[in-house]
């Protein structure tokens, strides 16, 4: 893969994040990437507010949760022939300033998915407790079920190749999707490698997975793997 054919684009899925969307947007095309943002049916300015950014823009007409406003992601990333994609959080949680490294291990073939990883190193990043007992749940059974430890099961800032782009864009779990692909894509004998970054507490709107909600989350997608690994996905 020749360095001057390489086109990389940067994925952006936002829901009511009226506030950060420019400044994300912003900050992740001065890395001289190019950027989509998905608009997932946000009933704020997200798509006003994105729209004052060099980003391509999709509007999605209805809110299909965060597996449906990735995938749309990764449809546009294979539509247009890119050949690295990466997922970046539309809250301002994940700093762009990863994205050359994770860039630069995808064209040297080092990997077929890194994970920007929130435990693979110890970073000053704080989680709650119960979300941290997901994280760790979830990363013992996908150890189990395929032997490869993923430390930040749950981690949304992601890069992949372009075969990944094409697997992505055809198939994408709607619930759990970070735990859920982690484990197809081992299972597919794909390599995946997490590089530690730091993540900033979200600042502005809502997270889709409350405190209330975090037990809940952590008994479905734990019982999803389970079920995805007997059927061999």
């Amino acid at each position: 893969m020749e360095e001057k054919n390489i086109k990389v684009l940067v994925i952006v899925p936002a829901y009511n994040e009226e506030e950060s969307i420019k400044n994300v947007v912003d900050s992740v095309i001065e890395q001289d990437v190019d950027v989509v943002v998905i608009n997932d049916g946000s009933k704020d300015k997200t798509s006003e507010n994105a729209k004052k950014t060099k980003a391509s823009i999709i509007d999605l007409p209805c809110n299909l949760g965060i597996g449906g406003a990735v995938q749309t992601g990764y449809i546009y990333a294979y539509m247009n022939k890119y050949d690295i994609a990466i997922q970046i959080d539309g809250d301002g949680q994940h700093d762009p300033k990863y994205i050359k490294e994770m860039v630069q291990m995808i064209k040297e073939k080092k990997a077929d998915m890194v994970i920007g990883s929130r435990f693979v190193n110890k970073t000053e990043y704080k989680q709650t407790f119960f979300r941290k007992l997901g994280i760790n749940i979830t990363s013992i059974i996908i150890k189990i079920m395929t032997g490869k430890k993923i430390y930040d099961t749950t981690s949304g800032y992601r890069a992949v190749n372009k075969e990944i782009i094409k697997y992505f864009s055809e198939n994408y779990p709607y619930d759990y999707p970070e735990p859920d692909t982690n484990m197809r894509l081992i299972l597919k004998k794909k390599t995946i490698l997490e590089i530690p970054v730091e993540m900033k507490k979200r600042e502005t709107g809502q997270s889709s997975i409350s405190p209330l909600k975090s037990v809940s989350y952590m008994l479905k997608v734990s019982l999803a793997l389970i079920l995805n690994r007997v059927k061999k996905i």
